[in-house]
């Protein structure tokens, strides 16, 4: 076939083997406006087809004759239930004209293997196609389903909706907070965006600051009591709310023992934000360029711009709302300027590096902003044969530790759980993680103003020897190297 011709601008197709999947095939093309000519041995099938104002002839496509038929064709779908026949079909074809586009009907992996070995452009297997049909269907209903009930829910609601992201949200988690705040207000149920802990990463900051995106901290709401259903988007749990809970939607199976009346988790997906786009396009809402914003960023945050766990539905849920997003605001999001306590945070991890291997952990010492630790963690992953890294620093007697790597062979999630699991708090996943360990655990020693630096000093050594060794690096934790 001419280079540069579309399937679609082609107007010469031939179907050899006429039956049901070739005849529903046949009517496809012929409504729209398409010409064909059927091939088929069966006389009577084709005297009926003929009946029906159809082009078909009758002719055996094992043989080379019916090679010849179509030889005017541009485009030959060999769509016989008999694979031998097909195999035939496609080798008279293929030594007759090289350049015709060949679409061949197989029966399973093997056949269709030998098909496109025959020659044949592009294989279709039935079984196949109708499981993904029946599969897409079922998704679909499914989500009908699931957003008619979501939708029951909220409009339940007498007075107030609260919309509970993570502690120190992250862009996936106020996107989806954002998004189902959009669908609430569609349905006339006003909301409010509930965090608990703080926003303290600056591209997090500059991500609501830029978007206008309306956050509430938990603590500054006077009367909890107005809100009459709670709902937690990529978060699993209400901690220290002590609300019930009647909505989960994430995309990380949560631990929590709450029994919530909805719960659509779906660990098949790289985002929340992915999820909260299907229910935006279900209810059929205008979505507004906040929104739309947001939900893109939080896609490619979590999926390190399509570079990490990326699914089908992260890329059509992107594509929907790359139209509708504001890509000034993302690109001033993605760059937003560094505090003086990041910078500070930075040096010092830069000159307390110990490396092993390709491994780093660096102790940032005592910290006011606990997120600067994350920002610290990713730049350092940037250098030179450095694939996984660990920043700790201490603030509020507790040590707060942020991971990172980009280490195929390594789940920084669980390596923090098995390294603090049992004597602090542990989240995150393969890419990245964090920890929180009460300060004394490690030492047993009373904190004191006399006693801090020793603390320091016991904590660093106590916490890279740990985790060095659940990092799997012989000798980790002794005398390392900061690079220099």
């Amino acid at each position: 076939m001419s280079t540069g011709v579309t399937i679609s601008s082609i107007s010469d197709y031939a179907i050899l083997g006429c039956g049901s999947v070739g005849y529903a095939v046949a009517e496809e093309l012929v409504e729209q406006g398409k010409d064909v000519l059927i091939i088929d041995r069966d006389e009577s099938r084709v005297e009926s087809l003929r009946d029906q104002d159809l082009d078909a002839r009758r002719a055996d496509i094992r043989e080379p004759e019916a090679a010849e038929l179509v030889a005017d064709r541009d485009v030959v779908l060999i769509l016989a239930s008999d694979v031998e026949s097909n195999k035939q079909a496609v080798e008279h074809i293929r030594a007759a004209d090289d350049s015709q586009f060949v679409v061949a009907r197989a029966s399973d992996p093997v056949s269709g293997d030998e098909l496109s070995e025959l020659g044949a452009d592009i294989v279709i297997n039935p079984s196949s196609v109708i499981a993904e049909s029946a599969l897409r269907a079922l998704e679909s209903g499914e989500l009908e389903y699931n957003a008619g009930k979501l939708a029951d829910l909220v409009e339940e609601t007498a007075t107030r909706l609260a919309i509970v992201t993570q502690d120190s949200p992250d862009p996936d988690s106020i996107a989806s907070a954002a998004a189902l705040q959009a669908i609430a207000d569609h349905l006339g149920i006003e909301s409010d965006i509930i965090y608990l802990g703080d926003v303290g990463h600056q591209e997090n900051r500059a991500f609501v600051n830029l978007l206008g995106i309306d956050l509430v901290q938990w603590d500054e709401i006077e009367d909890h009591s107005v809100y009459d259903t709670v709902a937690l988007v990529d978060h699993g749990t209400a901690g220290e709310m002590e609300l019930p809970v009647d909505i989960v939607i994430d995309h990380n199976e949560s631990e929590s023992e709450s029994e919530p009346e909805f719960v659509d988790i779906r660990p098949n997906m790289s985002s929340t934000s992915t999820i909260m786009t299907k229910y935006i396009q279900e209810f059929d809402m205008n979505v507004s360029e906040e929104v739309a914003t947001a939900l893109l960023y939080g896609i490619r945050a979590e999926t390190l711009d399509f570079k990490r766990d990326t699914t089908p539905a992260d890329l059509t849920a992107a594509a929907y709302l790359y139209p509708f997003a504001n890509h000034d605001t993302l690109e001033q999001v993605e760059s937003p300027s560094m505090s003086p306590e990041t910078l500070d945070v930075l040096a010092e991890a830069i000159t307390n590096r110990d490396v092993q291997g390709s491994h780093l952990i660096s102790n940032a010492g005592i910290v006011r902003d606990r997120e600067a630790l994350t920002q610290a963690a990713s730049h350092l992953l940037n250098l030179e044969g450095v694939t996984t890294t660990a920043v700790f620093g201490i603030a509020d007697e507790t040590i707060f530790l942020a991971g990172r790597s980009k280490d195929i062979r390594i789940n920084i999630g669980k390596v923090l759980d098995d390294a603090y699991g049992e004597i602090g708090e542990t989240a995150g996943h393969s890419t990245q993680a964090s920890a929180e360990i009460p300060l004394g655990i490690f030492t047993g020693i009373e904190i004191s103003e006399d006693t801090r630096d020793t603390l320091l000093e016991l904590t660093e050594e106590a916490v890279k020897r740990t985790l060095f060794d659940a990092m799997g690096v012989e000798g980790g934790g002794s005398e390392g190297s900061n690079g220099s």
